[in-house]
């Protein structure tokens, strides 16, 4: 399953040549390019001997904070999904939950104090206080 969030930078673009512009001001950039952005695959393997969760979800700044159903593979157990667009050249906080409940993440590049309160919603409990999981965004 492929999640497309398109631009988040709301943008939009249109045909130009039609004799007018939008930036009266002068301070739009010649050829802006769109935010570069890359896509990543998240999985979540569950421990053995614990049963199969009925839902995994993932949610983070990449997805506005809205939570997104992994899929589980019949054959190898484990759950995924592909979020495309994800923003580079900043890093993301985000959290996976099994059941309604954090889980850590062994693929995260990181453990981050929460700095909103919806993170804090959803950190885990860790013997340092709560963290969130966090994504180096990368660059191509």
């Amino acid at each position: 399953m492929t999640h497309n969030f398109g631009s988040f930078g709301g943008s939009h673009s249109h045909g130009h040549g039609h004799g007018h512009s939008h930036d009266p001001a002068g301070t739009a950039k010649a050829g802006a390019a769109k935010k570069p952005t890359f896509t990543k695959v998240f999985r979540w393997e569950p421990v053995a001997g614990q049963g199969v969760p009925t839902q995994v979800e993932i949610l983070g700044s990449f997805t506005g904070w809205k939570k997104l159903p992994l899929v589980r593979s019949a054959v190898t157990g484990t759950w995924q999904i592909t979020i495309e667009n994800i923003l580079s050249n900043r890093t993301h906080h985000y959290m996976l939950l099994v059941a309604g409940q954090p889980v850590s993440d062994k693929h995260c590049d990181g453990l981050a104090v929460p700095t909103e309160a919806v993170e804090t919603q959803y950190a885990l409990a860790t013997p340092r206080g709560p963290r969130v999981l966090m994504l180096f965004a990368q660059t191509k």
